[in-house]
């Protein structure tokens, strides 16, 4: 019977190793069994793995005449209205912007907002539910123009009333920057560190946040993004968004993988008429799905994001624009 007792054991220890034997043969380890080799080098100042900057951009009421939209292939004269165009951007004020603070609200995240200033001041109450729900509110100048063309004082002027419009609205005083389509002059971030601002995002240089020196204090540079950006592939070449959802699926999961070992950033972008579109509202939210349980992920405002690296002695140093910056 002692005999027979301990056949019945050995028996079940081999059942119960063959049950927990998947995928192929592999053993599954629970995750506290397996060491985590970069468990003690941490590569963000709060233990992050991968941080995940989003972009709302509030840019209705402030495009200019003639402002490009699908209908551009085929243009009016400036002395008729293209009413068709003007509502393809109004949508962005009546449905879009709303639609994406429903989806940052059901996962708590908060967002950057890059607001133009004629845009807050024709939908008050857009910019104020921005601010409301706690996400960054941070400028882009006071309409949609080019600064790169403008001289010291005129492009001084321009944000700044972008900034004055947009906090009188909100009460927020932005510190972030982006200029129309990313193209600052040589002056720009001189102008920006005059005005008190933290950071600016026209640039595609790198894949976490670095520091440049203007006029012989640091500032922060938040690299923008094209690749994760919808008024780029979705708008521009046409994809659908499927492909868009497969483009931050893959791109997510290789900076998650880098960042094992270095700082890493993953940038997103929308543009109110664009990212708040039904279907591609629907392709973020299963993208923050697939990541939302994974081990280090955070989603963090820009603003947060500079403070926190300002001062990290990890963050990396960049001059290329010295000669720009003095």
């Amino acid at each position: 019977m002692y005999k027979l007792s301990l056949s019945i054991v050995a028996i079940l220890a081999i059942i119960l190793v063959f049950a927990s034997c998947k995928n192929n043969g592999q053993v599954s380890l629970t995750k506290s069994s397996v060491p985590d080799s970069t468990s003690t080098t941490k590569q963000w100042p709060n233990g992050a793995q991968l941080v995940i900057s989003v972009s709302m951009q509030f840019e209705t009421g402030g495009q200019p005449a003639g402002a490009e939209s699908p209908f551009s292939g085929n243009p009016l004269p400036l002395t008729s209205p293209d009413l068709p165009a003007e509502s393809w951007y109004r949508y962005g004020a009546v449905e879009g912007i709303y639609r994406m603070l429903n989806l940052w609200k059901k996962y708590d995240i908060k967002v950057t907002s890059h607001v133009v200033g004629t845009a807050a001041a024709k939908y008050p109450e857009v910019a104020k539910a921005i601010a409301a729900d706690g996400h960054e509110i941070a400028a882009h100048g006071i309409s949609w123009d080019d600064q790169w063309n403008k001289d010291y004082n005129e492009e001084l002027d321009f944000v700044k009333a972008g900034v004055d419009t947009v906090k009188r609205i909100t009460g927020q005083r932005a510190v972030g920057y982006n200029a129309n389509w990313l193209r600052r002059s040589r002056n720009t971030l001189k102008v920006l560190q005059e005005l008190g601002f933290l950071y600016h995002i026209d640039d595609l240089s790198r894949d976490e946040p670095f520091l440049t020196t203007v006029n012989g204090k640091d500032f922060v540079v938040m690299p923008y993004t094209l690749r994760n950006n919808d008024i780029v592939n979705i708008a521009g070449n046409h994809w659908t968004p499927e492909m868009f959802l497969s483009q931050l699926k893959m791109e997510f999961d290789q900076l998650y993988e880098e960042g094992k070992s270095k700082r890493r950033m993953m940038s997103i972008s929308f543009h109110d008429r664009i990212g708040g579109t039904p279907a591609v509202v629907k392709a973020m939210d299963d993208f923050i799905t697939y990541v939302k349980d994974k081990d280090g992920v955070v989603f963090m405002r820009k603003d947060e994001i500079a403070k926190m690296v300002l001062h990290d002695p990890k963050t990396p140093r960049d001059e290329s624009e010295r000669k720009y910056n003095h």
